[in-house]
């Protein structure tokens, strides 16, 4: 996109907020970078330059608009849409790799040399992994400069930088503000609670939560999720402690508070929520796709918007895929809580009803098969599944190469397309995925005129590629399931 310098300067002219983190327009005269949405008078077309990440603009030597802020956009809905080694890569810095391996973690994760991740990486982005995890450090620590009241050296390693002096000039450069400044420049809120964080998360309308919340909530695990006060809450597995989140949906962003047990996990929590929400997507794209089919058109038009709701945990998807085989998701929720209270780890919430982490594979892995209220075959189905994601014979991360991981599900037992293909929607992110066998997908198909026989389904469907996974949640809103609304 950034290379099209029409379309950009188009874009920017109209401050067409869609482009928002797609791509960034730094202007030579004042060296400041800006979203495509900046409520400012756009620069002269021949004063603007295009980039397409922010590390980009800030390697260039531009700093951060103070109107528009466009560190805080949305991301770019690529690296969600695609499985090569960019987009990847893009997740796993997303996900704080770089920030605790280095990267040779990096470069060790995806099966590359740390050369060729950075030559891809500056090819596409202008700015290699360093680059990249630096402006992601510097969003972290803007936040909690402006969020809490942490002492600033604190902010600094909590941000992940190695120096208070790192740290500082970082801010500086990026924001044209030392820390102190931007404290003081910050709204002044109320304190809260020892720990806690309260943030907005952008997001590119339309957005459409019903079956995004709906869904989450008439999912959610005894404990471990819940929803209370009409934020959906829920424990995060986090590289240096644990977290909960609560999410409430906005006409303008998700309100998010964090409760984090180590400050470091912030950038990580704010990932994997964004992730679980699918906030990065670009819902025009999407449903100007799938009105081109006249079936599903009406459906599009009447609730634009609609996003896939994914996981925190990829892991945790796939075991909760297992125990939802062939079952109400009312009993699917029963044994995933029997697992919690036996394997999960406790935690503390004094502010709602959640009692425990998921269990980790490694925890499952020594379970006894006869303590599972399964059928015999669905034991054998767990128990293979977890081992094999202990031992990290299957990887469901967010380093997952989506064909590669089909192909090792598929050789477990018990491992069917429909449990392959909802661990590829919800788990690994694939807006492809496509469930054509499910029950609820054939009977919408078949209300709506459509074919409802697997295969002559999925040949329609060639047709909404390649967003076939959000097509099912339209889908799937043509039935009665609670997914499909909000709780009250």
């Amino acid at each position: 996109m950034h290379t099209d310098t029409d379309r950009c300067v188009r874009a920017v002219q109209a401050k067409d907020t869609r482009f928002d983190g797609v791509f960034f327009t730094a202007v030579v005269t004042t060296r400041i970078y800006c979203r495509p949405g900046c409520p400012v008078v756009p620069p002269k077309p021949r004063n603007m330059r295009f980039y397409p990440s922010a590390a980009a603009c800030q390697q260039a030597g531009f700093r951060a608009c103070k109107r528009c802020r466009p560190d805080t956009t949305p991301g770019s809905p690529e690296w969600n849409a695609r499985a090569d080694l960019t987009a990847r890569a893009m997740r796993l810095i997303g996900d704080g790799v770089v920030d605790r391996e280095g990267v040779s973690g990096l470069a060790r994760r995806l099966g590359y040399s740390a050369r060729q991740i950075e030559r891809q990486l500056l090819a596409e982005l202008g700015a290699g992994p360093l680059a990249l995890a630096r402006a992601q450090r510097a969003q972290t620590a803007r936040l909690l400069v402006e969020t809490t009241r942490l002492p600033l050296s604190d902010v600094a390693f909590a941000a992940g930088f190695a120096s208070i002096r790192t740290f500082n000039e970082t801010v500086r450069e990026v924001y044209a503000l030392s820390p102190t400044e931007l404290r003081t420049r910050a709204p002044q809120g109320r304190a809260g609670a020892p720990g806690a964080l309260t943030l907005r998360l952008p997001f590119r309308k339309p957005l459409n939560p019903s079956n995004l919340f709906g869904h989450l909530a008439a999912t959610a695990v005894p404990g471990v999720e819940e929803w209370r006060d009409g934020a959906y809450r829920r424990t995060l597995r986090l590289p240096y402690g644990h977290g909960i989140a609560a999410l409430t949906p906005g006409a303008e962003h998700i309100a998010c508070r964090l409760v984090l047990t180590d400050q470091r996990d912030l950038a990580v929590a704010i990932s994997r929520c964004r992730r679980l929400l699918d906030l990065d997507a670009d819902p025009v794209a999407v449903d100007e796709q799938l009105r081109t089919d006249p079936l599903l058109a009406p459906l599009v038009d009447g609730a634009p918007g609609r996003r896939v709701p994914r996981t925190v945990d990829e892991a945790e998807f796939a075991v909760r895929a297992v125990l939802g085989q062939q079952v109400s998701t009312a009993a699917a929720r029963t044994h995933a809580a029997r697992l919690v209270l036996a394997h999960g780890e406790p935690v503390d919430d004094p502010e709602g009803g959640l009692t425990h982490l998921f269990p980790t594979p490694q925890a499952l892995a020594s379970l006894d098969p006869e303590s599972l209220a399964l059928p015999r075959s669905r034991r054998t189905t767990l128990t293979t599944l977890v081992r094999q994601l202990a031992d990290g014979e299957v990887t469901l991360g967010p380093e997952s190469d989506w064909a590669e991981a089909r192909t090792r599900l598929a050789e477990l037992p018990g491992f069917g397309p429909w449990t392959i293909e909802a661990i590829a929607m919800r788990a690994l992110g694939d807006p492809d995925a496509f469930l054509p066998t499910d029950l609820g997908m054939r009977r919408a198909a078949q209300e709506l005129g459509l074919p409802h026989t697997p295969a002559a389904l999925t040949a329609r469907a060639a047709a909404w590629r390649p967003w076939r996974a959000y097509a099912t949640q339209y889908l799937w809103a043509t039935d009665s399931h609670p997914i499909n609304s909000l709780p009250a």
